[in-house]
């Protein structure tokens, strides 16, 4: 009798906790109720629609989740449809993306703010607009925030460091501003903070260095400037990511513990710091596009962990050793357009199906064809004087004197020029813009303005290295083509007729010739060229010159214009992905390299000069293979001499929105380069009618054997081929937001990777 009326009182017990534990509170039912009108009854949240359900019972999806506890609701996830397709935001509601006008943000915190008990918050994609309130304090219980990719603007609250229960903070795809503050380090169970992709300036706090129990920061792509300060204090952090900044620093100590570490798009200057060889855990190290010099630490390639290199595009210079050691796991290494001399190592020059390495645009005594001069390299000694003046009273007074007369002189030339220049420059001045990129996840906003930041980007690619444009007579091209003879002609497209020559020198080059149909001055034309011959990157075909034919009419009524690039001989991408053609036929692996290449150069003209090119008219037949089989990509940045630059500057305030689209237009093009690669030019032909018919085919594996290249099936992993498709499909699916190159650029390199494995792993 006293064994059962025990588990009488167990059970009853038991059953209490039980209700206790999930049955929710009729006023946290109505606070849940008046959040989902908030956020204009989202279809995520249709299954709050029977409100005499007890929402701690619906089961979770990967759109809402919802915990409760004690009668209280503990955790809430919800995640929206609403996903950023704008590249500035003024602060008001934009139809079909964000909430409407009648959305206030202040309503909705004070509404969430009675939910306190709340440990876990995820808000992402939701359309939320305006500036965090300072009452998101009352929040008070909060260990894990995430607001991410939403239209949130203004500074970060102060009142945040009052909950300083925070182990997890993020806020990436905003459009926050102001500085990143300086009293983080008041959440003392920090452990993850993420401000990625907003609009935060200023220096990073040296603060920061304070949050030990810090494992995850990142906050790429804003306008962070400044010095980079020491965080080796932070044993705890593992991944650091500041990329896509204007730091200018030099590189300074990193914990022992780090795992991945990305710096690239910044200014860091000066070396490599020697205490980088010393990390044991490092994985992944990308200091890409910065302007760092000397050598790299030996030590770098040779660590235990690491997997992924990359040093291009920095001024880093000198002969690698030989007998450099390279770690087993490393599979990517990256020292492209430095100022490499000597030979390659031998772990970096031997082929293997498990390591990708990229080294063109240095002066390697290898693989002439992609590299500079020796005298490219040569460090430039500067001079100094050994004799040092004193001066006395009078040499004092004859230095000012001439000062004076120097600054009146240069005043007064200043004052000619102006007066000549002045209506002559005003009347081009508004065709050659700055673009100014906005670090957003999306894509970029741009400011139009004629500034001095030109020059500068202008003199700063004189410094690399870069050649003159040289100018031909029309009678060297005349020569070069056989009177344009039609046994030179290659071709004709959108962009004129296309020859073959051969110049005196014995080079073989491409000759464009262009038919303005617009009238432009000499001078303008020139900028313009100049503009687009700097476009300098291993997979761009090369600008050589050009020949400005006026016909004899002046300066004023140039008609034609003849581009000379060089001549890249192995036919076209699409000439490799089919049998059909009498080339080659690529496989998979190979196809991937091509692929590659060419996103790296988009992204190049995308983000890696001011102002950027886009709306590249990208195709298969605009990808030309060298004889080792290397992407160039030819017909970009076109639009800069032709008519559509007129029409589109003319845009006015439209401007902004045409560079968004054209960004886009670059990954819709590129998806269909892929469909090619992946299907063959055949199939993908149709384009929107394929998208119709055949791509949910490509998501299973009977339907690719029916439609897939037979090379591309017997030569793919279905990982690596899936990992491909599914970035093809947010490229060119007309509902999905276009991804950056970026994106598309690591997926594409992580289905390489992929790829190799599986190679490795059938030997």
């Amino acid at each position: 009798m006293g064994c059962s009326n025990m588990l009488l009182i167990f059970l009853f017990i038991w059953s209490f906790s039980f209700l206790g534990t999930y049955q929710l509170q009729s006023s946290q039912t109505q606070v849940l109720l008046q959040l989902r009108k908030h956020l204009e009854y989202p279809t995520e949240l249709e299954i709050w629609q029977d409100h005499s359900r007890d929402y701690c019972f619906i089961s979770s999806s990967t759109q809402v989740n919802l915990t409760c506890q004690d009668n209280v609701v503990t955790e809430l996830r919800i995640i929206g449809d609403k996903s950023i397709k704008v590249s500035d935001f003024n602060g008001f509601a934009i139809p079909n993306q964000t909430l409407s006008e009648r959305f206030s943000i202040d309503s909705f915190f004070t509404t969430l703010a009675r939910l306190n008990n709340l440990r876990v918050l995820s808000l992402v994609s939701l359309g939320i607009w305006g500036p965090i309130p300072d009452k998101i304090h009352r929040l008070y219980s909060l260990e894990y925030l995430d607001l991410s990719s939403n239209f949130f603007f203004g500074s970060i609250p102060p009142k945040i460091s009052e909950m300083v229960k925070l182990q997890t903070l993020i806020m990436d795809n905003n459009f926050l501003n102001g500085t990143v503050p300086s009293w983080f380090d008041s959440l003392i169970d920090l452990s993850i903070l993420s401000l990625s992709n907003n609009k935060l300036t200023g220096p990073i706090p040296s603060s920061i260095q304070k949050i030990t129990t810090l494992t995850n920061l990142t906050i790429a792509n804003n306008d962070i400037s400044g010095k980079l300060p020491d965080l080796s204090a932070l044993r705890s952090l593992y991944v650091l990511d500041l990329s896509g900044n204007k730091i200018t620093s030099s590189l300074s100590p990193m914990p022992k513990g780090l795992v991945m570490l990305f710096l690239f798009n910044n200014s860091f200057s000066g070396e490599i710091p020697q205490q980088y060889g010393q990390l044991q855990g490092l994985q992944n190290l990308d200091l890409s596009s910065n302007y760092l010099t000397g050598m790299p630490p030996a030590k770098l390639f040779s660590l235990p962990n690491i997997s992924y290199l990359d040093l291009a595009s920095n001024m880093l210079r000198g002969s690698l050793s030989n007998h450099l050691s390279c770690g087993s796991k490393l599979e990517f290494v990256d020292i492209s357009n430095n100022k490499f001399t000597g030979g390659l190592p031998t772990c970096l020059s031997s082929k293997s199906d498990k390591r990708l390495v990229e080294f063109d645009g240095n002066c390697l005594s290898i693989d002439m064809q992609n590299q500079h001069e020796q005298s490219h390299c040569e460090e430039v000694k500067n001079q100094k004087s050994n004799k040092q003046s004193r001066g006395n009273t009078a040499i004092l007074v004859g230095v000012i004197m001439g000062i004076v007369v120097l600054s009146v002189l240069l005043i007064i030339g200043l004052l000619i020029l102006l007066k000549h220049f002045c209506h002559r420059g005003m009347s081009e001045q508004h065709l050659l813009h700055k673009a100014v990129q906005d670090s957003s996840v999306s894509g970029y906003s741009f400011e139009l303005s004629t500034n001095a930041s030109f020059i500068s980007q202008a003199a700063n690619l004189a410094r690399q290295g870069h050649q003159v444009c040289q100018s031909f007579s029309l009678e060297e091209l005349i020569e070069a083509t056989n009177n344009f003879d039609n046994s030179s002609f290659l071709g004709e497209g959108s962009y004129g007729q296309l020859y073959k020559g051969r110049l005196m020198n014995g080079a073989e080059v491409a000759i464009r010739c262009l038919q303005l149909s617009k009238k432009f001055s000499i001078r303008n034309v020139r900028l313009r060229l100049d503009l687009l011959y700097k476009l300098q990157h291993p997979h761009l075909v090369r600008h050589l010159g050009h020949c400005l034919d006026s016909g004899g009419q002046g300066d004023y009524n140039l008609n034609k214009v003849y581009l000379v690039s060089e001549f890249v001989p192995n036919g076209t991408f699409r000439d490799h992905l089919s049998e059909n053609n009498l080339r080659e036929v690529l496989n998979w692996p190979q196809r991937l390299t091509i692929l590659i290449g060419v996103a790296k150069a988009v992204h190049f003209l995308h983000t890696g000069i001011i102002p950027g090119f886009f709306n590249n008219r990208l195709k298969s037949d605009n990808i030309l293979l060298d004889q080792h089989q290397m992407a160039k990509l030819s017909d970009y940045g076109m639009s800069i001499i032709s008519e559509g630059t007129e029409n589109f500057v003319a845009k006015g305030d439209n401007y902004k929105s045409w560079q968004m689209t054209s960004l886009e237009d670059d990954a819709y093009s590129f998806g269909y380069i892929i469909l090619e690669a992946v299907v063959g030019p055949s199939q993908s032909a149709s384009r929107e009618a394929f998208l119709l018919k055949e791509m949910t085919t490509l998501q299973s594996q009977d339907g690719r054997k029916r439609i897939v290249e037979p090379i591309v099936l017997a030569t793919s992993s279905q990982e690596s081929l899936s990992i491909v498709i599914s970035i093809m499909q947010k490229c060119i699916s007309p509902d999905a937001s276009r991804p950056s190159f970026e994106d598309i650029l690591w997926n594409l390199q992580y289905a390489t990777q992929v790829q190799a494995t599986a190679d490795s792993e059938q030997k």
